[in-house]
């Protein structure tokens, strides 16, 4: 009996561990397109690329998040939605904090700015970092529910976010590298620097599941505070950035895709 307690216990570690690694690779993946592209990613190819992280990321945000924390307090009855609305506030409050702390640029905007002395590419890889943090959480507490039980979540739910995530990180990786390849960078030095800017995630996903392993009972709050965070990032960040200037459709398309993408792999899967 305890050889297989202990057999289950490793699978999951390895299971956790391959779930918080797959949205990193999604980073590397996208990243890597500095070695095969051009120097520049045209307007319309980054308003495909933004709409479709922000679909995606607004997909993951319900089914894999909110759904699951209104679930997990349906012994609440008529006030389950206390859990859900509390924690989403709370997190689009930290991100707005975060934004207002952290010297970081909009992800669209080419200025750069009197307030502050840092270079544009710092301020680029600190934006998309700040991105990246909600989404590393988003990971680590779902894998938190699905090891606690009773959350709601299953581990294919869990699987199909680190996946989803994933495949919006290889457009964020993209984005990085190849502007900072446009100024001038060598092809080796900006994709290092679009690994290392979802290097927060796995850290962001481990702290997370540290944390949220410990309070079982709150974990529908901690679900909803990544949603809330997340979707912050995709309102703030990414919405007017496929939004502006001509062919807007083209980024609205795209958010369509992500949108259902992510919803197929959650229900498919979960």
């Amino acid at each position: 009996m305890n050889i297989l307690y202990t057999e289950r216990k490793q699978n999951m570690k390895t299971e956790v561990f391959w779930g918080i690694i797959i949205p990193f690779i999604g980073t590397g993946l996208g990243s890597a397109m500095v070695f095969f592209l051009k120097k520049k990613i045209s307007d319309n190819v980054q308003k495909i690329l933004t709409g479709f992280a922000a679909g995606v990321m607004t997909a993951a945000s319900f089914w894999s998040l909110l759904q699951p924390a209104l679930e997990s307090s349906g012994h609440m009855g008529k006030l389950s939605f206390i859990p859900a609305a509390a924690g989403f506030l709370v997190g689009i409050g930290f991100l707005l904090l975060l934004d207002e702390m952290t010297p970081h640029m909009h992800m669209n905007n080419e200025s750069e700015g009197p307030q502050t002395k840092l270079k544009r590419t710092t301020k680029l890889i600190l934006a998309v970092t700040l991105h990246n943090i909600p989404e590393g959480m988003a990971v680590g507490v779902v894998y938190a529910g699905w090891m606690a039980g009773g959350a709601g979540v299953s581990h294919a739910a869990a699987l199909a976010l680190a996946l989803g995530i994933a495949i919006q990180n290889f457009p964020e990786g993209a984005i990085v590298s190849m502007p900072l390849r446009a100024e001038g960078m060598s092809k080796g030095k900006t994709f290092w620097y679009g690994v290392l800017s979802g290097a927060v995630e796995p850290v962001a996903s481990v702290i997370t599941i540290l944390a949220a392993s410990r309070v079982v009972p709150v974990l529908p709050y901690f679900l909803a505070f990544a949603a809330g965070a997340m979707i912050y990032v995709v309102v703030e960040e990414l919405i007017p950035e496929m939004s502006e200037g001509k062919h807007t459709n083209i980024g609205t398309i795209a958010f369509s895709f992500g949108f259902v993408l992510m919803m197929i792999l959650d229900v498919a899967l979960g």
